[in-house]
């Protein structure tokens, strides 16, 4: 057996841990800039508060009901994330869990035995709300995608099933399967549901009696025949072991405001440039190709449309020499920036990409090219030690900035409880 555990209304569980007096009060979490709902609480789901409703749009039902509303805190929310797989790591053999997602983990339930699944499942969950503060709804079944649909339940109905339900026999998974609509299921977006739905197919059970041949035609080849067959009670994705190293780096954000001139665009890239080479640095990578675009505001007569994100520009180069320097990063970003910036267009994001890694103890040089000096390195880790150890970015280029008026807008965070000296938790 798989189960997934999956932290209820996460972002909101957090903000919760530390401001006991929101216990039962209704309660969202802002997207970045702001700008829509990403996390709401059983409360504010029950006034009607859509999932992804722009903030704006939302603000008569927060002010009529005092919803509490945060800003998103990445490190309060990273840090307890990290907790809560701790906690499922020390309580099962080394392998059997599978980080899945930010509040989601996957596990390998084959060393319990069938009687013992109810019991272990309880003191899991009992135990991991105890060491941590966030409560979780766990989701049993032969397969990740059968736990996902017994999960889906368990969250649906908390007071009945005490937010565990395992599917370990046929007239369960078909009864769960039966009251699954199809774009609830894991794996399945709205586009392919609505094709599904064409071709009379509305809940989980209706496309698990279809024929696996049925899936590789109509539902994207051999993902729409694993997709069936673990509908019908097998095992098509087995437990994946994590990804010690990234093959890609990328650091982008929206802009807090519209941005015209080029001081702030050069920033902003030279910022994030620093926080990708700091991740490259982390897993002694060196990078070779560096991109950068930046994403323009869509022109007024596009925006009443369904959806439009105005157009994108993009740059890429090559480094002489592989490198995880700071400064090499930053000269290459600000370079391919300026080449794609327009005089008088307005920009609401930039990204920077690093690629093409190679490891930072094998760097096969330029002939051409000077080597990297190592007194370099040796600054770069200095800095990354000061600022781990002070935060709030402590020793940093003056290509930076200073001012970062351009930055992300993040006006109503909570304070980062677990992460900062200066903002811990004081009880009174």
């Amino acid at each position: 057996m798989q189960a997934i555990v999956d932290c209820n209304s996460f972002y909101c569980s957090c903000e919760r841990l530390f401001q006991p007096r929101l216990l039962h009060a209704p309660i969202v979490v802002l997207s970045n800039n702001d700008g829509c709902i990403v996390s709401r609480s059983d409360e504010a789901k029950k006034i009607g508060i859509g999932m992804a409703l722009p903030f704006f749009q939302a603000k008569d039902l927060i002010e009529k009901y005092k919803v509490h509303a945060f800003s998103s805190n990445y490190h309060l929310y990273g840090d307890l994330s990290w907790r809560v797989m701790e906690t499922m790591r020390s309580l099962l053999p080394p392998g059997h869990v599978e980080v899945y997602s930010v509040d989601e983990a996957f596990l390998d339930l084959s060393h319990i035995a069938p009687e013992e699944l109810q019991k272990f499942c309880t003191t899991l969950k009992n135990n991991i709300e105890t060491w941590t503060g966030i409560s979780v709804s766990i989701g049993v079944g032969p397969n990740k995608v059968l736990s996902k649909v017994a999960n889906r339940i368990a969250k649906k109905n908390k007071i009945q099933t005490n937010c565990i339900v395992i599917l370990d026999d046929t007239k369960k998974i078909q009864a769960a399967l039966q009251q699954t609509p199809v774009e609830d299921i894991w794996g399945v977006g709205f586009s392919y549901s609505e094709k599904l739905k064409v071709y009379g197919i509305h809940t989980a059970y209706a496309l698990s009696i279809k024929d696996l041949s049925w899936g590789k035609r109509f539902l994207g080849g051999i993902v729409g025949m694993r997709l069936i067959r673990e509908l019908k009670g097998y095992k098509s994705h087995g437990m994946q072991a994590p990804r010690t190293e990234k093959k890609m780096i990328a650091t982008t954000r929206m802009f807090g405001r519209e941005v015209t001139q080029w001081q702030e665009i050069e920033e902003a890239l030279a910022t994030y440039a620093t926080r990708a080479a700091e991740k490259l640095r982390r897993q002694y990578s060196a990078a070779t190709g560096v991109s950068v675009f930046l994403l323009k505001k869509a022109p007024v007569q596009l925006q009443a449309s369904y959806y439009h994100r105005g157009r994108q520009v993009s740059g890429y180069a090559l480094l002489d020499n592989p490198s995880n320097l700071t400064p090499d990063i930053i000269k290459a970003v600000v370079a391919i920036g300026k080449s794609i910036f327009e005089a008088g267009e307005i920009y609401k994001k930039a990204g920077v990409i690093l690629s093409e890694f190679v490891p930072d103890n094998a760097l096969q040089t330029n002939l051409f090219v000077a080597p990297t000096d190592a007194k370099r390195k040796k600054l770069m880790n200095v800095i990354d030690n000061m600022n781990a150890a002070y935060r709030n970015d402590l020793l940093k280029f003056g290509t930076s900035g200073t001012q970062k008026n351009w930055k992300m807008r993040s006006e109503k965070r909570s304070k980062r409880y677990t992460t900062r000296w200066d903002e811990l938790c004081l009880v009174k």
